[in-house]
């Protein structure tokens, strides 16, 4: 689990996603991801499958599997 607080009232995760194959699936998964409550950054890559987000506070894990499944990938747990 890669769980970091960056600035006051801040969390940075580092998801892995897998199934992402270019900037369109980056997309995606940085959209609904986006949606959730909280969130203020998401940076996917889909060349490592990483996604990191930077939230409010900590996320829920199954919220992020929903955001995650509704664009189209699997999330395979934090990095």
């Amino acid at each position: 689990m890669t769980a970091q607080t960056d600035t006051p009232g801040s969390v940075t995760t580092v998801y892995q996603v897998s199934g992402m194959s270019c900037g369109h699936c980056e997309g995606s998964v940085s959209s609904e991801i986006s949606e959730l409550a909280g969130v203020t950054s998401v940076k996917a890559v889909a060349a490592t499958g990483e996604v990191t987000v930077v939230s409010a506070a900590a996320l829920d894990e199954e919220a992020v599997r929903a955001a995650v499944d509704e664009a189209g990938f699997e999330l395979a747990g934090k990095a």
